[in-house]
């Protein structure tokens, strides 16, 4: 009972929620670049939102069936069929043994989630089985390593499993390769004078090519704290810190767990999924909200999950 890798694509890798409260042990919380697109992909499927699924980086990923199943892909524009037949993003399929399950590449955003009913089967490490290369650890065979051709994705049968869709109106639109993200000033602030903070929210920054799941590396204005570094200390996710050359970089799953380059706050974990999805070059800008603000958009963005706006599929 399982799916078997005919081709990896160009980077896929097994994700669940996450990996936490390993934080004193040095090891990161992995999961889901965008979370939104993920937690969608598992509850098409009818899955708990946090059950093992497939983050597709760019694309290219093949795989057969040797299972009577449910399927679902969401995130970036990939182009997905099914025994070569064109397959609609952002609802739930019926696969069966046999078939054939194939993604192009992305036409827009970087990262597609690929969800199979009662999620994907692989041992936790660590109470999870999120994949993080740079720990070597988790994934298909809790080594860390993306997927390869010829393995076997282990999952269990789901037959005449409900199919649903999500509507137009909450599926992401990744086509602009531009984000404003929206930040909390941190207690570091205090490092940067109000000259290099208006430099920072008035800047366009663009994405190099050297970002990846631990951090995003942006170009733009230097900006210069007023001091040169701190004691180490925990990071969370969504951290901008800045180095000794004055760029930005946004710290994101895979990021260390401790680091002492001063930090002028945090990008909104609900904004994480817009950057994720971001090619090289493309675009960004910061806002400054307060606490309560982004408290209210964090409990905004949950209600949809709650009230789960999925519609049943009539066929």
């Amino acid at each position: 009972m399982s799916l078997k890798v005919i081709k990896p694509g160009i980077y896929s890798l097994l994700q669940d929620g996450g990996r936490y409260g390993q934080h004193s042990m040095g090891l990161t919380t992995g999961g889901p670049l965008d979370r939104n697109a993920f937690r969608w992909a598992n509850l098409l499927c009818e899955n708990p939102q946090d059950s093992a699924s497939i983050e597709v980086t760019v694309g290219g990923l093949v795989l057969e069936s040797t299972v009577t199943t449910t399927l679902a892909v969401t995130g970036a524009d990939i182009p997905l069929s099914i025994n070569k037949q064109p397959a609609a993003l952002w609802q739930s399929h019926s696969v069966n043994p046999g078939d054939l399950i194939e993604l192009g590449f992305a036409r827009s955003g970087n990262r597609a989630y690929l969800a199979i009913g009662g999620g994907f089967q692989a041992e936790a490490i660590f109470n999870s089985v999120a994949t993080v290369p740079r720990e070597g650890l988790g994934g298909l065979n809790a080594d860390g390593a993306a997927l390869k051709s010829g393995e076997l994705l282990p999952c269990k049968p789901t037959e005449n499993a409900s199919l649903w869709q999500l509507p137009e109106n909450l599926r992401a639109d990744y086509r602009e390769n531009s984000a404003l993200l929206r930040m909390v000033l941190g207690y570091q602030q205090e490092c940067f004078n109000e000259t290099q903070k208006q430099l920072f929210f008035n800047t366009q920054y663009s994405v190099t090519k050297n970002s990846d799941r631990m951090g995003f590396r942006l170009q733009g204005a230097e900006i210069i704290p007023t001091i040169e570094g701190i004691l180490s200390e925990g990071i969370c996710l969504g951290a901008i810190q800045f180095p000794p050359d004055g760029q930005p970089i946004v710290l994101l799953n895979d990021r260390q767990t401790m680091g002492g380059y001063p930090k002028i706050g945090s990008v909104l974990s609900v904004d994480i999924g817009k950057l994720a999805q971001l090619s090289a070059g493309g675009t960004v800008r910061f806002e400054a909200i307060s606490i309560d603000q982004a408290q209210s958009l964090l409990a905004e963005n949950e209600k949809q999950f709650v009230s789960n706006q999925l519609l049943k599929l009539c066929l």
